[in-house]
């Protein structure tokens, strides 16, 4: 017997290329990354304590969401508390053309 190669369609990768691409564009549309830190906890070397996430959905205490952060073993640093500046500097987990980082 003679082997056949099974051949995709073009519509197949097509639509599978584009597949691809929108899960591409839909993690860029998503909520920039945030972790639930204490306020009152900032080390100057470390940054502030990363808290559990519950703690910041409650509107009481001083733990509050922070923004685009480098984290590292338990502490957030380099990030900020506004969400919209966040968005501003390409906070989306993509990377923003012109962005001066920070």
């Amino acid at each position: 017997m003679a082997q056949t190669r099974r051949r995709l369609r073009s519509s197949t990768v097509v639509l599978g290329g584009m597949g691809v691409l929108a899960t591409a564009l839909s993690a860029c549309g998503s909520d920039p990354d945030r972790r639930c830190v204490d306020r009152d906890s900032y080390d100057y070397i470390n940054g502030y304590r990363v808290v559990a996430d519950k703690n910041c959905k409650k509107s009481t205490g001083d733990d509050d969401w922070y923004y685009d952060a480098d984290v590292s073993n338990g502490y957030a640093d380099h990030g900020t508390f506004s969400r919209s500046e966040a968005v501003d500097r390409g906070g989306f987990g993509c990377s923003a053309s012109g962005s001066g980082g920070g």
